[in-house]
């Protein structure tokens, strides 16, 4: 219910804040006058915008197994698939939500969760990172998987792509119309609209652009759910030492990529020459967190 409002509230805050922002900077007056309706191409932006991503949420289970080729232990059939069942119990009885279900994928070390509602989600670990880490440190990872659905950060960036790609499919069309009238030298009483060549040409170009700008936005909400991540692994977990040592082993394993869309929620993210653009933060930053999180009640003590 919680998440239903939240899609509602997110909805209808963009909505006011780019008419309230049109209609004080005058821009609503102008393109009405020239003919362009941005009630309706507000409209169509927050279709366009949303329903991608909440799709992609919905269906994040099933496009997730099918993707990495992950199955369902359904039940187990070893003592490490029962201890990793267990575990995954466990630690999601302690965070306050349902028994996600557990899955386990051919590949190097990596992990990741999904899934559009807390108590219907999935844990799936690689083959990789079972085989490259002790049971603490793969614990340790569960949590911070387990962490990211007792965050909701799943459905909280879904929501945020939802927003910036609202405002890329609105200004794309709103830098085309400019555009375009300025190359057929529209007059204020000519009514129609995204006619020319300029239109399109100049609405492809936009969207790249501002889509790589949207990316970097939401790249760096990302960024900090993984810190939050970390420091609800070590909650769960009574201490961050278990989380400290399975990054610091992360850091000396080979990465272990995952599809384009799972890469937000997985452990690690495979190394990007931008920054801007990564999911996830450096390995060494994320501990140095951790530590300083550590230290702070001895700090406060003093």
């Amino acid at each position: 219910m919680k998440r239903i409002v939240l899609f509602l509230a997110t909805n209808l805050a963009v909505i006011l804040v780019l008419s309230v922002t049109l209609r004080l900077l005058g821009v609503d007056r102008f393109f009405d006058a020239n003919g362009l309706d941005l009630g309706a191409l507000l409209v169509f932006s927050l279709v366009v915008g949303f329903t991608g991503s909440i799709i992609s949420l919905l269906l994040s289970r099933p496009m997730a197994r099918w993707s990495t080729g992950a199955h369902v232990i359904d039940p187990p059939r070893t003592a490490d698939e029962a201890w990793l069942v267990a575990t995954v119990d466990k630690l999601a009885q302690r965070a306050g939500i349902g028994k996600p279900q557990v899955a386990v994928y051919q590949g190097a070390p990596n992990a990741f969760a999904t899934g559009a509602f807390r108590d219907a989600s999935l844990v799936a670990v690689s083959t990789g990172l079972l085989q490259g880490m002790d049971r603490e440190e793969v614990e340790a990872v569960l949590g911070h998987e387990v962490a990211h659905i007792a965050n909701g950060d799943m459905v909280t960036l879904a929501l945020i792509q939802g927003v910036v790609n609202t405002f890329v499919v609105f200004l794309a069309r709103i830098v085309g119309y400019v555009v375009d009238s300025m190359l057929l030298g529209r007059h204020d009483d000519e009514q129609h609209v995204g006619t020319g060549p300029g239109y399109y040409v100049t609405v492809f170009a936009s969207e790249i652009v501002l889509g790589l700008a949207a990316s970097m936005i939401v790249a760096w909400f990302s960024r900090q759910r993984e810190f939050r991540a970390d420091a609800g692994s070590a909650r769960l977990l009574g201490a961050p030492e278990p989380m400290i040592a399975a990054l610091a082993r992360l850091a000396g394993l080979p990465p272990g990529g995952l599809p384009q869309s799972l890469r937000t929620f997985g452990i690690t993210d495979m190394p990007s020459w931008l920054g801007l653009f990564a999911s996830h933060p450096p390995v060494e930053v994320r501990i140095e967190a951790l530590q300083q999180a550590r230290r702070a009640p001895m700090a406060t003590s003093r």
